[in-house]
């Protein structure tokens, strides 16, 4: 029986989710050089593009098709095959294409780890062979069916599917394309701020859509990850900022990256916690994620926008918050402060696989592409910048 509340809200959701991928983007195309900020947003655009044809054609199969082995999906839907207007509240077809939103944007996610410096044929491969052997599989685990659900772990809106995946495989991608030229030497400092504030205003507001609508009904449920959402990113941001200050100026761009720390924190446990939890899981967010960017920092690793730091180890933060902090008079499962070490223990091993699976098969797939068509651009490219080298485009003409 199809609800037609239910229906609108999510229709509304998957629209609010869509439009989070331009917004990484705007927020990435702030953070590098001039000469590489148009390559950034439409990288974004181009992951999407990618992402929605594979998921028609056999991805959303791989994903949510009858369970193979606890690790992949059948071939019942390729092509959509039995995908139809039907369905238990919302269509089968509206549930897919809300998902389908949540595989482009991670993807869109990942991009950090190519910043300035990825030959845009080479991305489109790797970019399909990643959706199809790196985020089908974990959608299958945690959403699917897969063994991840089965063993009874709580991903609300995508910890371990989206961010964990999407920041550790960012970051074994950094390792395989290798610095940008000049990194450490020249100054790399963020080109346009204010871009990068509108981007992660964008995202804050399509997160509504993230995780509420994970609940694909209009409900209380829906009404708390709504709340618990603000409330997580608003305690990142002043945590982050108010880390950062120590040592410096309270920048905007720490404040805003800290709320994208705290809205990837909240993610997997939106549905499980309540507001109260949701401030101590954005604060140590904030904290941790700034942590992990000091950290890189010192490495010198090149995944210079950060989408380890923040996605990567602010949704295995989340992921073990779940089960930290999750109550049953919301989501039926209570966590370890309320005496459920099992809860704990079970996010945790999620949080683990699902980080090692991301990192490995990312760097594998990332390897052979750059041993097969090469995953970097030349150095004369990389130094007039992607803007004109994979695009014949430049923000001053």
């Amino acid at each position: 029986m199809i609800n037609s509340g239910d229906t609108a809200f999510i229709i509304i959701c998957t629209a609010m989710v869509m439009l989070m991928t331009p917004a990484v983007g705007l927020f990435y195309g702030g953070m590098v050089r001039k000469k590489s900020i148009i390559s950034m947003i439409a990288i974004a655009f181009i992951a999407f593009a990618i992402v929605c044809i594979q998921w028609v054609l056999f991805g959303y199969s791989l994903a949510f098709g009858t369970d193979i082995g606890g690790f992949i999906g059948g071939l019942d839907y390729v092509g959509l095959s039995g995908v139809g207007l039907d369905g238990d509240g919302i269509p089968d077809i509206l549930f897919m294409v809300f998902q389908m939103v949540f595989a482009g944007l991670t993807l869109a996610i990942l991009t950090s780890g190519f910043a300035e410096r990825v030959k845009l044929s080479a991305f489109i491969l790797f970019g399909l062979l990643w959706t199809t052997l790196v985020y089908d599989p974990l959608a299958h685990w945690a959403w699917g069916g897969g063994w991840a659900s089965q063993l009874g772990a709580l991903d609300f809106a995508g910890g371990t599917v989206v961010h964990i995946s999407s920041g550790f495989g960012a970051l074994a991608a950094a390792l395989v394309i290798g610095k940008r030229l000049g990194f450490g030497q020249d100054s790399m400092e963020p080109s346009n701020i204010p871009l990068t504030l509108l981007g992660g205003a964008l995202l804050w507001f399509g997160w509504f859509g993230f995780n509420a609508g994970s609940e694909l009904a209009a409900d209380g449920i829906a009404a708390n990850a709504f709340v618990v959402t603000i409330v997580a990113a608003s305690a990142g941001a002043l945590a982050w900022m108010g880390a950062s200050w120590i040592y410096g100026k309270p920048s905007s761009l720490g404040m805003i990256s800290g709320a994208i720390a705290g809205l990837v924190a909240i993610t997997p446990a939106c549905g499980f916690v309540d507001s109260i939890s949701a401030i101590f899981i954005g604060i140590i967010a904030g904290l941790i994620c700034y942590g992990a960017l000091l950290f890189r920092v010192r490495k010198g690793l090149d995944e210079s926008l950060d989408a380890w730091a923040i996605h990567g180890v602010g949704g295995f933060w989340g992921a073990i918050a779940t089960g930290i902090f999750c109550i049953a008079a919301i989501g039926g499962v209570d966590g370890l402060i309320y005496g459920n070490v099992n809860q704990f223990i079970i996010q945790t091993i999620d949080a683990f696989a699902a980080m090692a699976y991301a990192f490995i098969v990312t760097y594998i797939l990332a390897l052979v592409v750059d041993k097969t068509i090469g995953l970097r651009v030349d150095e004369d490219e990389e130094y007039v910048g992607l803007d004109i080298s994979q695009h014949g485009e430049s923000i001053h003409t």
